[in-house]
């Protein structure tokens, strides 16, 4: 190796992005390392960024495209702009119908203000709101729609769930979860990710994919501890990630991972599906209610339901077989639990 050579290693090692024409390109493609902080802290620097710039698109593409639009097209966007929580619920036919326009005004007002579709719009507004309203800002706007009783509750919350569920059948299809279902039941071994309140759901999904004879893990640590995650995964392992929102460093990482180890990710997400289509095996979109609003997991819920009914019956023996012998082991933890011996002096 001459000192050219040396020197431009060196330069790498010292700079993953050096040479790269995007930063977020360079780091994501730079081999991992025993210094996962480095990686995290560079991948967040980057992805952040580049979450501020798409967050700003919708505001900058309003104000420098509406005099370009017609006048139905304006009424579509100024609509769009004055009641974004409606019109991430709504189809294209309810925001004609509530702009007195037609469906492909509304698509064609998506266009021109530089999207790809009324799709990437909504799930640029919903990153925008998720990242401009705290905790506790969305849990003031749901108890404000709630109102004083707090009987309303279960209204409000049958209604998102409604909605969110209708959404549900509309973005995954019977092929979808057939697709799903052939990868998790074929893998040698599968490894579930979530962070945070999504972790209780990795938990469920893994115990009941244990009891059916799946050998599963949960991928549930946040920061550094992640790296202990990600070091176990092997060739031959299936990936399935809960992410919602946006691309955090755990999940940038656990992503470049897989991939060096050839590992498929089936990935469920509320809006990160276009952006990280090209990267995972399968998109399964699972909306979590209004994005202003407290984050609802009962659509996720359904649909790790609708994959647990499907692994069932594609390995439906091994189901009934594992399922017997862990009804087994608790007869016989029930056994030695309540036959207990009474002295004559108890009786």
């Amino acid at each position: 190796m001459n000192a050219s050579t040396t020197s431009t290693v060196e330069a790498t090692n010292a700079d993953p992005t050096a040479g790269a024409t995007d930063p977020h390109d360079a780091i994501i493609g730079h081999p991992i390392r025993s210094n996962f902080y480095m990686i995290e802290q560079l991948l967040w620097n980057s992805l952040q960024s580049q979450a501020n710039r798409e967050v700003a698109m919708f505001e900058t593409r309003f104000v420098q495209r509406f005099e370009r639009l017609s006048a139905a097209e304006q009424r579509v966007a100024t609509f769009i702009r004055e009641h974004r929580e409606v019109a991430l619920m709504s189809s294209a036919t309810v925001l004609a119908d509530r702009t007195g326009t037609s469906d492909a005004t509304v698509v064609r007002t998506a266009k021109a203000l530089g999207f790809s579709g009324l799709a990437e719009l909504k799930r640029v507004l919903a990153q925008e709101m998720r990242q401009h309203l705290t905790l506790a800002e969305r849990v003031e706007r749901t108890l404000a729609e709630t109102g004083d009783n707090p009987a309303d509750a279960l209204a409000l919350t049958l209604g998102l769930h409604e909605q969110s569920i209708a959404a549900l059948r509309r973005s995954v299809t019977s092929d979808d979860i057939r697709t799903a279902v052939g990868l998790i039941g074929d893998a040698r071994r599968v490894a579930v990710f979530g962070l945070g309140p999504t972790s209780a759901v990795v938990n469920y999904f893994v115990l009941q994919m244990a009891r059916m004879g799946l050998d599963a893990l949960a991928l549930t640590n946040g920061g550094l501890l992640f790296a202990d995650d990600v070091a176990r995964l092997r060739a031959g392992d299936l990936v399935v990630a809960f992410a919602y929102g946006r691309l955090y460093s755990e999940l940038a990482v656990l992503l470049e991972a897989a991939a060096q180890s050839n590992v498929p990710v089936i990935l469920v997400t509320d809006t990160l599906g276009p952006r990280l289509g090209p990267r995972v095996r399968l998109v399964l979109t699972a909306p979590r209610g209004r994005a202003d609003l407290l984050s609802m997991h009962a659509t996720t819920m359904v649909l790790v339901e609708a994959l647990l009914i499907g692994l069932a019956m594609k390995r439906r023996s091994a189901t009934i077989a594992s399922l017997r012998s862990l009804n087994a082991a608790r007869e016989r933890l029930a056994g030695e639990a309540t036959r207990l011996r009474l002295d004559e002096d108890d009786t």
